[in-house]
């Protein structure tokens, strides 16, 4: 079994488990595509960067799925698909403090 993403308007939509040949007889009337997403991707290019959920961003150049935006300051690396802080992550336990722009122990 694998896994697929219903992507619309470049947004995942909906993700199932089903075999390869569910989409030989499923017919589906609705607006978008489906699109075979990876539980092990990790960052691997040949399997679309990142695992996805509903929400989540599809960008059909690239042929990566990357998860929304968590905060407006944080950038994409386009490398591996995902967001990163305009500063560095501390090695200690911390949270994002975006009004403030900094990383805040825990």
């Amino acid at each position: 079994m694998a896994y697929y993403a219903k992507v619309v308007d470049k947004k995942v939509v909906n993700v199932i488990k089903a075999d390869a040949e569910f989409f030989e007889t499923f017919v589906d009337d609705s607006p978008g595509d489906w699109i075979e997403a990876f539980t092990d991707a990790g960052g691997d290019s040949t399997k679309r960067y990142n695992f996805c959920g509903i929400g989540d961003n599809y960008d059909a150049v690239a042929d990566a799925f990357y998860p929304i935006k968590p905060y407006p300051s944080w950038t994409l690396n386009t490398t591996n698909y995902t967001w990163e802080a305009p500063v560095a992550v501390p090695s200690e336990p911390s949270y994002w403090d975006e009004e403030n722009q900094q990383w805040v122990a825990m």
